[in-house]
This record gives C-alpha cells, sequence and structure tokens, in this order.
C-alpha cells in the first residue's frame, strides 16, 4: 500500500539524510559536546520504530475498513433468504405463493442443480436457491441483466450465464415430468357442473400467442406475423384440465400457423382415450381430425349464412362458453410472467 508524504524507505541515501538532521538537531545548543556516531544511529532507530508503528496502525485501519465495506456489501446483496417472512414480496419477484413454496419448486428439480454444468462458466459467488431466484425474476418481472447484475452484486455476464443455463436445465429436468393426466383423474378433480354437463371432458384447448421481435429474415417474417394480432408472434396450443390443470403445452409455431395447423401436428389424438371429449372454441374447426379416434368435440355452433339459431343451440353454446373460458383465465395467469408479453428476442438480455 502506498503512502504520501515522507519516504519511509530504508535506502542509504535516506539513512545518511537522518544522521545529518539528527546531528543538527543535537549540536544546537551542545555546541562543547561531541556526538557519537553510535548516539545519531540510536535516535534514528527510535524515529524508524515510531514511524513502522504509524504504518502496522494505518494498515491496521485501511483493512478494517475494507472488510466493513464487504461485511456492508454483503448485507445489502439481493437474496432470497430477505423474504423468508415476505409472502408479498416473493410472490411479487417469482410468482410464487410463498418462501416454503420456492424451496419446493426449486427441490423438484433434483440434486442436478447443485451439480450445473454452466453454458460459459462456473459460478461459485452465488447460492443455488439465489440463482434459481435470478431466473424467476427475469422470467416473471423481464427485469434486464443490468438491473439483476446491481441487486445481486454481480457482472452482467453472470447473470446472463445464470439464466441461459437454469432455463435450458428447467426445460430438461421438468420435460420429463407426464402432466397429462389419466381420465379417472380428471373426472374425479371435475367441479360438479362439468361432471353434470360434460362428463367425458378431458381436456379444455385454447391457443395463445406471444409477441417477438420482427425478424430480419423474410421467410421468418411471414412465417410469424399473425393477421389477427397484427404483428410478429409465435404460437402455441395449451390445454386443461376441467380441474384448471395445465395438461398440455404444444411447441411453439409461428404466428402464422392456424389452430387447425398446430392440433394436426399436436400429440392429442395420441393421448386422448376413446369416448373422450374436448372443448375448444369454434375456431377449432377439427372434428374430422379426431373423428377416426372417437373423440368428440365440444364446440360453439358456427352460424355461417344462418340469420337465426333456436333457444337450444343459444343455450348450449352458452353453457359451452361458460366452461371454456377457463382455459383462457388459466392462459391469462401465465402471462402475470412478463416475458411472455414483451417482444421476445433470439437472445434476452
Amino acid at each position: 500500500m502506498e503512502q504520501s508524504g515522507e519516504n519511509t524507505s530504508f535506502e542509504p541515501e535516506y539513512i545518511a539524510t537522518k544522521i545529518d538532521i539528527v546531528t543538527s538537531d543535537i549540536d544546537v545548543g551542545a555546541s562543547e559536546e561531541v556526538v557519537t556516531q553510535q548516539e545519531c544511529v540510536e535516535q534514528i532507530i527510535s524515529i524508524t520504530d515510531e514511524k513502522v508503528t504509524f504504518m502496522d496502525s494505518f494498515v491496521q485501519t485501511e483493512c478494517e475498513t475494507e472488510d466493513a465495506a464487504i461485511q456492508t456489501t454483503t448485507t445489502l446483496a439481493f437474496s432470497i433468504n430477505k423474504f423468508e417472512d415476505d409472502e408479498a414480496a416473493v410472490h411479487f419477484y417469482s410468482g410464487l405463493e410463498n418462501y416454503m413454496k420456492f424451496f419446493f419448486v426449486l427441490n423438484t428439480l433434483g440434486p442436478a442443480a447443485y451439480h450445473l454444468n454452466y453454458v460459459y462458466h462456473s459460478i461459485t459467488s452465488i447460492s443455488v436457491a439465489d440463482q434459481f431466484f435470478i431466473t424467476l425474476i427475469k422470467l416473471r418481472r423481464h427485469m434486464t441483466n443490468f438491473e439483476l447484475s446491481r441487486l445481486f452484486n454481480v457482472s452482467e455476464s453472470v447473470v446472463s450465464n445464470i439464466f441461459i443455463t437454469w432455463v435450458l436445465f428447467m426445460e430438461k429436468q421438468w420435460k420429463e415430468i407426464n402432466i397429462w393426466p389419466s381420465q379417472t383423474l380428471v373426472h374425479y378433480f371435475a367441479p360438479s357442473s362439468f361432471k353434470r354437463l360434460y362428463p367425458k371432458t378431458r381436456v379444455i384447448i385454447d391457443g395463445t400467442e406471444c409477441p417477438i421481435k420482427k425478424p430480419k429474415n423474410p421467410t421468418a417474417q411471414q412465417a410469424t406475423f399473425s393477421t389477427y394480432k397484427n404483428r410478429n408472434t409465435v404460437k402455441v396450443l395449451v390445454g386443461s384440465t376441467p380441474g384448471g390443470l395445465i395438461s398440455y403445452v404444444s411447441p411453439a409455431y409461428g404466428g402464422a400457423t392456424s389452430d387447425r395447423q398446430i392440433v394436426e401436428r399436436s400429440s392429442l389424438t395420441r393421448l386422448c382415450s376413446k369416448s373422450d371429449s374436448i372443448m375448444a372454441d369454434k375456431g377449432f374447426n377439427v372434428q374430422d381430425i379426431f373423428a377416426p379416434h372417437d373423440v368428440h368435440i365440444n364446440i360453439p355452433t358456427f352460424f355461417k349464412k344462418q340469420n337465426r339459431i333456436s333457444n337450444e343451440t343459444a343455450i348450449k353454446d352458452r353453457k359451452i362458453s361458460s366452461k371454456r373460458v377457463h382455459v383462457e383465465r388459466i392462459i391469462g395467469l401465465g402471462k402475470t410472467y412478463k416475458i411472455l408479453t414483451e417482444p421476445l428476442t433470439s437472445t434476452e438480455t
């Protein structure tokens, strides 16, 4: 550590200068006394000891100040542990109900979460729980890497490394879970109104779109442009049980893809059993796709060129619409993760 002011190095020139200074100080008022070389050296050693003691004290003070600063920085760092008793904050940042639910979801990823092979370089400065917390904040609040780096006292590259690694890891781990429930479970947890009116309903399906940045490639622009949203999007098919559990999510397709095309490419015909029923909006005119599999489609009636419909048909359509709206509510809950409502890029930052 450099100290401004007088040079304290023990060079020969410095010692000689000190001898002259000490000698001149002693000679004042003592002209008849002879100052020996030994006395000068002893006084120099005394002066040097005082300076060394001062430097030791200064270095110790600096170290204590630096340690205090590090401790303060650590105390101020953003962490999931700060919200153990703050359910509102946990829900705001992660979308999960509380601190216990956060660790329950983390544990579903298994011990592999503690032995990740990161995309760029290994990370040891942040706990596994906080890495998962960073990922959920990014998904829930759509914060920039710059903002997250300041909250957690790390670099932007570390945030990017964590987010990309964890998203890929979560996709691989949770993809192994079979979210398609059996017919018995669907019927058991279905509301009483479904059991009474539509007892064979296995899944309620609907499509949803997420905005993306306009691609540079003209072919990609055409494939992703949605006439319904009047912008470039990706579209997925979402299915839920009558009880409100998401049971199916299709791969993402360009916004120009029709609902029928997505259903044709989906695995719903293979997943549904005979005599099952699927509830959908009238845009899903896919009865012919499921008819060979003995699966019925409940959709509102098409008006076509009809000017009037019967009372029975109107009542039936109203009942279907009142039940089908559940899947729209579930999709709306998914959209509370703001990363799905902001235009996506090929590399989120």
